[in-house]
């Protein structure tokens, strides 16, 4: 997280690194101090404030990582680095180091840091409902942008592309991963799988996506916070349907009239008056892309994007089952994954009724 500073704290001893040698390896002179931000289930970000210049974020993987490929600190520097002259809301990469010539003994990288301000799950910070609306109104806009990136004409990308079949690749991965994460209480999913299968259509396109874009991935400007200056978190990012990235992004969207169960699921302030709703984002999204997108023609992507984070859910819960974690934040994480079945069902369950089906 490269945003606003106060949000760090005091690094966590288990997590700790030798400083003078960083600073040595940076060139950059002396790091007055090093703090680390909350969270980094997946990496690890640490606050460097330098005596004189900007200052930076160095990011990690958890220390002990073992598995090649679990933590791919070069892949998320190289993508925001061949971004960065072609979407200018991407950090501005400074070093990578692997892990065989790295000063910490792991892989790293380090970036300069985003002043500015993060969303939280209510904001955090004083927001009038025109600004909200106008943040709606650029979020949809940054992200259109991000998919109209010429992915072939810049280097560091055109490997990414895979070429069709990305919604397939997919699907596959996703009920892979449900699979590989069963626990005793797992639903039955074969109906839901079923019919995504059934109704995937053809990729529209290979674009640039974000794959994890959402309101508490991004810094909005310290005086204005309808202005985004930075999208943060590129470490999913692919080249790959727009569409299926708009359909993930929504997942998380949860409006003031949902009901209580998907209300405990926020983490954006979505719900802040002002915010639009999911159906005017994909049509605005729609509008400024020239698609003609129907109801239906959406069902799909809702409802794998739901799916897919039912899966994430999963994962976890996974890990908390079988006692590989002890964070008592995780227990709700079961009861989770079986209300997102059962908001699958329900919006497929709609779209049925209204074809008469």
């Amino acid at each position: 997280m490269s945003g606003v500073g106060d949000e760090s704290r005091p690094v966590r001893a288990e997590d700790a690194f030798d400083v003078p040698a960083v600073e040595a390896w940076l060139g950059r002179g002396p790091i007055a101090e090093v703090r680390q931000f909350p969270g980094g289930a997946s990496n690890l970000t640490y606050l460097l404030r330098m005596q004189t210049g900007p200052d930076l974020i160095l990011r990690r993987p958890p220390v002990g990582t073992k598995a090649k490929g679990a933590h791919d600190m070069g892949r998320e520097y190289r993508i925001q680095d061949a971004l960065k002259p072609v979407f200018g809301q991407v950090p501005a990469m400074v070093a990578y180091g692997t892990a065989e010539e790295s000063p910490i003994g792991s892989e790293l990288y380090v970036m300069e840091r985003l002043d500015g301000l993060i969303p939280r799950r209510d904001f955090g910070f004083p927001v009038t409902p025109e600004q909200a609306s106008a943040l709606c109104d650029a979020a949809v806009d940054m992200l259109v942008a991000l998919h109209t990136v010429d992915v072939s004409s810049v280097l560091g990308l055109v490997a990414l592309n895979k070429g069709d079949g990305y919604v397939a690749r997919q699907l596959g991965g996703w009920i892979a991963r449900l699979d590989n994460a069963r626990t005793d209480d797992t639903g039955d999913w074969s109906d839901i799988t079923g019919w995504l299968d059934a109704h995937q259509p053809a990729d529209l396109g290979q674009r640039m996506i974000h794959n994890d874009y959402r309101l508490d991935n991004m810094v909005l400007a310290p005086d204005d916070p309808s202005r985004i200056i930075g999208l943060l978190d590129w470490e999913l990012a692919t080249v790959g349907d727009p569409l299926m990235d708009l359909g993930c992004a929504l997942a998380y969207w949860v409006e003031a009239d949902d009901d209580e169960f998907f209300l405990l699921f926020r983490r954006q302030p979505t719900t802040a008056p002002g915010m639009w709703t999911r159906r005017q984002v994909v049509e605005a999204y729609c509008a400024r892309t020239g698609l003609s997108l129907t109801p239906a023609q959406w069902t799909f992507y809702e409802v794998f994007g739901l799916f897919r984070l039912a899966v994430i859910a999963q994962q976890i819960w996974y890990r908390y089952f079988h006692g590989q974690t002890t964070n008592e934040t995780y227990a709700a994480f079961g009861p989770a994954v079986g209300y997102l079945e059962g908001r699958c069902r329900q919006v497929i369950g709609v779209l049925t009724q209204g074809q008469g089906a």
